[in-house]
Order: C-alpha cells, then sequence, then structure tokens
C-alpha cells in the first residue's frame, strides 16, 4: 500500500484546508507505517484514535469557516462530516473484530474514504470561498 502523497486534486484553494488536508494525510501515513511495522493493538489503536480527534477537529473547523463565510451547502457538508465519522469509526470497530484482516484492507478503506471527501466533496467549496477572497 503506498502512502497518501498530496495531489493537485487533492486541493481545495484555501491554504488553512490544504494544510490541514495535508496533516490528515500524514497521520494516514502514520497509522499505515505502524500497521505495516506490525506494532501491537495499543500502538495502532491510539494512532487510529489520534487519527479520529483530529479529523474531528478538521471537521469543526471547516464548518466554522464554512458557516462564518455563509456557504449555502453548510448543512450538507455537516451531514457528510457526521456520515464520515460514522463510516471511520465503523472501519475502525470491523478491523478491531478481525472482520478485516490485516493492515491493508483498513488502510485501503480509510484511504477511500478521506480522498472521496477531500476530492470530491470538499473541493466544492473552494472555489466559492476564493470568490469571496478567502484562500
Amino acid at each position: 500500500m503506498a502512502l497518501l502523497s498530496w495531489t493537485h486534486a487533492s486541493t481545495v484553494g484555501v491554504k488553512a484546508m490544504d494544510d490541514q488536508h495535508g496533516i490528515l494525510m500524514d497521520a494516514m501515513n502514520e497509522l499505515r507505517l505502524t500497521l505495516m511495522n506490525g506494532s501491537g493493538h495499543e500502538q495502532t489503536s491510539a494512532r487510529l484514535e489520534q487519527l479520529i480527534d483530529f479529523t474531528r477537529k478538521h471537521f469543526q473547523s471547516e464548518e466554522r469557516l464554512l458557516e462564518q463565510q455563509d456557504f449555502p451547502g453548510l448543512s450538507e457538508h455537516r451531514a457528510a462530516h457526521a456520515r464520515f465519522l460514522v463510516q471511520i469509526r465503523q472501519a475502525v470497530d470491523r478491523a478491531g473484530r478481525g472482520e478485516e484482516t490485516g493492515s491493508v484492507p483498513l488502510i485501503s478503506r480509510l484511504r477511500a474514504l478521506y480522498l472521496e471527501h477531500i476530492e470530491e466533496f470538499d473541493r466544492g467549496y473552494g472555489q466559492w470561498l476564493n470568490d469571496r477572497g478567502v484562500y
């Protein structure tokens, strides 16, 4: 499983959000390395919880920015964030129960969730914010 890397498709055009997305990708890569190195359950759980915690904080920051700018899709964005957090928790719980054996299925699932959200959903607010002078 390759490391997550920053691509043009991952850029939303708002520095604070792009920086946070980069940190999320770094956290995902750290989790990947922890899993690939065969670290124990305790260390893996700690990395997963860090990822979930930072994701929650990022979503709060993003929603606050969208609220400040009266983004018309804010309620849909909040709902997508809530669904996203549920999906992450479900993936982590499935892995914890051994339903997804090995590290690759978990990392693949989380990677797909993050990239899909950033590249398909978050990019929708980038131009809208840029048009209002937020970069």
